[in-house]
C-alpha cells in the first residue's frame, strides 16, 4: 500500500509517527519505558530497548515485555484514532527477540470514537498508589474493565474477600524476599534516584509514608513527597490478568490488555494500580496460579478503586523525549 492517502487525511508516516509519540505514555514497571519504535513508510517496528534492563527484578524481561505491550496497545489506539487499523505481527521474527511487533497492511477505515477518547484518557492517566475512598466500584464499572482485557485475549480475575486475603500475604512473601537481594534493591533505588532523566519515579509519584491497604505496596526503599492521608483501601477490587501459556508473546498481550483496562478504568474514573511484586518471585507466582486453580498463569495483578475526591491528583511519571524512543529516518522525507 502507497503511504499516499485521501486528501482529507494526513499522510499516513505522519499517523505513524505520531502513534509511535502517543505511545510514550504507556505505564511501565518502574517508568523505565523499555520501548524502541521504528517508523517506516507503512508501518511500525517496536523493540524493546537494550539500555532500560531490569536484570536482577525481571531477568526474564516478563515485565519489560507487559510494558512493551502496554506501548504496543497506546499505539494502535491512536492509530485507530486516525482512522487506521494495522495487521500486528507478534514475535514476527524468531532471530530479533528484541523485535517484539510489526504493525503492517494498513487499512483506512475511518476514525473510531471511542479510540479517540481513549487517546484523551492516554494524557490524564496515572499511577496513584494512595489508599481509595470507600466507595466501591460500580458493578457495570468492573464488567466494562473485563471486557476491555478479554478483548485482548487475556483473562481477568476478580478476586473474591478470601483471595484478596491470600493476595496480600503473597505480596508479604514477596517483599520480604526481594528484601533480602542486594541487587534488586540496587536496582530499586537507581530508578527512584532518576529526576530530571525522564525515566525512574519521581518523590512527586511516591507516597510520603507507607500507605494502610488490604495488599501491601510496595517498598521503594525510600518515601516521596505524596500526601497520604488517613485512609484505607477496604473498598477496593482486585484481579489477576492470566492467560493459559507463559511465553514473550502472552507477556505481550497482556501488557494491551493492561492498558485496555487502564484506559477504559480512567475514562470511568476508576483507579488502576498495576502489583508486580506478586509475579516478581517464583513462590509467589505460582501461589498466584494456586489462585486460579491451576488454570493458568499470571502476568499481573491489579487494584481497582474510586480514588479519594479529598486529594489531588499525583504528578504524571516524566517522559523521555521521542528522539529517544521513536526513531524516523526512515521515513524523514515524508513527514509533514
Amino acid at each position: 500500500m502507497s503511504h499516499e492517502t485521501p486528501a482529507t487525511d494526513r499522510p499516513l508516516t505522519t499517523a505513524l509517527a505520531e502513534a509511535a509519540g502517543m505511545a510514550g505514555h504507556a505505564p511501565s514497571v518502574h517508568n523505565t519505558q523499555p520501548w524502541r519504535w521504528t517508523v517506516l513508510p507503512e508501518g511500525l517496528e517496536l523493540r524493546m530497548a537494550p539500555d532500560r534492563p531490569l536484570s536482577a527484578m525481571d531477568p526474564e524481561g516478563r515485565l519489560l515485555t507487559i510494558s512493551c505491550g502496554a506501548a504496543l496497545h497506546h499505539a494502535r489506539v491512536a492509530l485507530a484514532a486516525e482512522g487506521w487499523t494495522p495487521v500486528v505481527e507478534r514475535m514476527p521474527d524468531p532471530s530479533q527477540p528484541d523485535l517484539l511487533a510489526r504493525l503492517t497492511g494498513m487499512q483506512h477505515t475511518g476514525a473510531n470514537p471511542e479510540a479517540m477518547r481513549l487517546v484523551q484518557c492516554m494524557q490524564v492517566r496515572h499511577t496513584d498508589r494512595r489508599p481509595v475512598s470507600d466507595e466501591a466500584v460500580p458493578d457495570a464499572a468492573l464488567a466494562e474493565i473485563d471486557r476491555a482485557a478479554t478483548a485482548e485475549g487475556v483473562n481477568l480475575q476478580m478476586l473474591d474477600d478470601t483471595q484478596k486475603i491470600q493476595l496480600a500475604s503473597a505480596a508479604q512473601q514477596a517483599a520480604a524476599v526481594e528484601a533480602d537481594e542486594p541487587q534488586l534493591q540496587e536496582e530499586l533505588a537507581y530508578w527512584t534516584s532518576r529526576a530530571g532523566t525522564g525515566t525512574g519515579l519521581t518523590p512527586e509519584v511516591l507516597p510520603q509514608e507507607t500507605p494502610r491497604t488490604t495488599v501491601p505496596a510496595r517498598d521503594f526503599g525510600r518515601h516521596g513527597t505524596l500526601p497520604v492521608g488517613p485512609g484505607h483501601d477496604r473498598a477496593a477490587a482486585y484481579g489477576i490478568l492470566w492467560g493459559t501459556e507463559d511465553e514473550p508473546d502472552n507477556w505481550l498481550r497482556a501488557g494491551e490488555a493492561l492498558s485496555a483496562a487502564w484506559l477504559t478504568a480512567t475514562r470511568l474514573g476508576v483507579s488502576l494500580v498495576p502489583l508486580s511484586g506478586v509475579v516478581e518471585v517464583e513462590a509467589t507466582r505460582n501461589a498466584l496460579r494456586h489462585m486460579l486453580s491451576d488454570l493458568g498463569h499470571p502476568y499481573i495483578s491489579m487494584r481497582l478503586g474510586i480514588a479519594d475526591p479529598t486529594h489531588a491528583g499525583p504528578a504524571h511519571t516524566p517522559r523521555l523525549d521521542t528522539s529517544k524512543t521513536v526513531d524516523t529516518s526512515a521515513v524523514r522525507d515524508y513527514l509533514t
